[in-house]
């Protein structure tokens, strides 16, 4: 991949980032729920395309890349628990992981393609 449009990609995630953390500060808006755990849906997916983001940006740093959005969803939550509207919840910690690691080991293959 060409190295601008890694520099765009990188550039999307942070404002992607950003925006995400500026989002969950603000009072949650009614959401209509299909199931129960629909929010843990909505943030492993999340997560899971922050990841498939950050991958297209720096395909060599899969490890790094979970490590920081598990850091980040942990800063989050913390952020929201510091809110009188919000609060922080850590199994939307763990469904923010499950995210990530659904594509871990496929990141991991695909960076052991690449090497080959």
């Amino acid at each position: 991949m060409h190295s601008s449009v890694r520099k765009l990609l990188r550039l999307i995630f942070v404002i992607a980032l950003l925006a995400v953390f500026w989002l969950a500060l603000l009072p949650a808006p009614e959401v209509a729920k299909l199931v129960s755990w629909q929010d843990k849906i909505e943030h492993a997916v999340l997560f899971a395309l922050l990841a498939l983001l950050a991958l297209a940006a720096w395909p060599e740093r899969p490890l790094a890349i979970a490590l920081g959005l598990l850091l980040y969803g942990a800063a989050m939550e913390f952020a929201q628990s510091m809110t009188a509207h919000r609060f922080g919840d850590p199994w939307d910690w763990v469904a923010d992981a499950v995210g990530l690691f659904v594509l871990l080991p496929f990141a991991l293959a695909r960076r052991r393609r690449l090497r080959g």
